[in-house]
């Protein structure tokens, strides 16, 4: 087969990684990569967004199948351009894709069909005046969400109601939140732990994959901005088996079953966010496609071959499907750019990253990496940032806290003095004795 994957950050590395290990995969390409995935796949110069480019290619090149990985060219409907010329294609159509790209609809549908979340209104610019007395009434602290995407920073905990009225404020007068935050939503803010369950989804069945827990804070101790992610690690101890499943049962299958029934059947892969409080787990939003560091521990425990997993979720017999996964554990540290998720720089030059790459158990995806040359092998030319979030150490241990001391021992191998990452990936988890200690 021929298999092309769109995207260019960690998670399609991943995914490029799992894909490259599959028989069925003759030829694999990747639109627009970057300079780990090189080792893979071929990269092809044709940006994620650029909708009419990746049909042409997926029409010369006679494509059997497209995996989309960014929620944006999901939201601006690339599954639909390549299916309208007969090109299978895996992810949400641009109607399902809606779950992720508003805010607003995943509420009302979630209010619509009884699928437990908290409670909320949406508020567009003319209504400033409402959004600051609903603030006022709910009290904080309260949550202020832009109602389409935004790189997963659009979302602000306030834990004072004056300040949720700066943030609406700014959000709707301001437009701090860019095109994203014309209308917003704020919720209530729940309490609990957090955790992500993942889902294949083939339009009316719902196939869970193992858990995982994220860390969206910049720093340590779970401070500073929210990101798209600084780690992640799986399985999450409070995502059980019984937990997972009463999730499919209460949450995702229920979703499902409602984006049927509205006429938007989901196929492709659905990521709740969760908040489980006193055994009580509640949805926070949903993403349409893997998580991103998510991805790298879940492909990283994968047992079964990714590629047909993908085929039944588009041909709809994921029924008769059945996924293995290793027993043990993987964890993800993401090194990302100085001043990330602010403003950083690029093009500075990493160096050890393929003898970080080589200890056992361990991969090193890439983000936000390119090369000085124009080749993308991994032996040619200086490996250069490229991006915000930069790369990905993972690795597999018999214990979280094997992989714990495997992930960071490779990162700490790897010379970036433009770069950063956290030192308490899986302190929950692991307990309080891995934070690191105070300067």
């Amino acid at each position: 087969m021929k298999v092309l994957v769109v995207g260019s950050g960690g998670r399609e590395h991943a995914l490029c990684w799992a894909l490259a290990a599959s028989p069925l995969a003759d030829e694999l390409y990747c639109a627009p990569g970057n300079a780990g995935i090189g080792q893979e796949a071929v990269c092809v110069d044709i940006a994620a967004d650029d909708i009419e480019g990746l049909t042409r290619f997926a029409r010369q090149q006679s494509i059997d199948l497209v995996v989309v990985g960014p929620e944006g060219p999901l939201v601006a409907g690339l599954v639909d351009a390549l299916e309208a010329v007969g090109i299978k294609a895996f992810g949400p159509s641009k109607a399902a894709a809606e779950l992720e790209g508003s805010k607003g609809f995943m509420k009302d549908l979630c209010a619509k069909y009884n699928i437990p979340t908290a409670r909320y209104r949406r508020f567009t610019q003319n209504q400033l005046d409402a959004a600051r007395s609903y603030a006022r009434e709910i009290g904080a602290p309260l949550v202020i969400k832009a109602d389409g995407l935004a790189a997963g920073k659009g979302v602000i905990i306030a834990d004072r109601v004056k300040l949720a009225e700066r943030v609406i404020t700014d959000a709707l007068l301001d437009s701090c939140f860019g095109e994203a935050g014309t209308e917003i939503v704020i919720e209530e803010f729940l309490e609990g732990e957090e955790a992500s369950a993942f889902a294949l989804v083939d339009g009316k069945t719902a196939l869970m994959m193992p858990g995982a827990q994220d860390h969206k804070r910049a720093y340590d101790g779970d401070t500073g901005p929210n990101t798209g992610g600084m780690g992640a690690y799986s399985p999450a101890p409070i995502l059980t088996d019984a937990m997972n499943e009463r999730v499919r049962r209460e949450i995702i299958q229920p979703t499902v079953d409602a984006m049927r029934a509205e006429g938007r059947p989901f196929t492709g892969v659905l990521y709740a966010g969760l908040m489980i409080h006193e055994g009580e787990p509640k949805l926070l939003e949903y993403n349409v496609r893997f998580g991103d560091p998510e991805c790298q521990v879940l492909m990283m425990r994968m047992m079964s071959d990714l590629l047909p997993a993908l085929l039944a979720a588009c041909d709809g017999v994921l029924d008769s499907l059945d996924l293995r996964w290793y027993a043990e554990s993987a964890l993800c540290v993401v090194m990302a750019a100085r001043g990330y998720p602010g403003e950083y720089a690029k093009g500075e030059e990493i160096r050890n990253v393929e003898q970080a790459d080589a200890q056992t158990d361990v991969t090193v995806f890439h983000a936000g990496t390119k090369r000085d040359e124009e080749s993308q092998m991994l032996s040619k030319g200086r490996l250069l940032s490229n991006g915000g979030r930069v790369l990905g150490v993972t690795a597999l241990g018999n214990s979280l806290r094997e992989a714990h001391a495997r992930a960071y021992a490779a990162a700490e191998m790897i010379y970036w003095p433009g770069g950063f990452y956290r030192r308490d990936i899986g302190w929950r988890a692991l307990g309080e004795d891995t934070l690191p200690s105070p300067d």
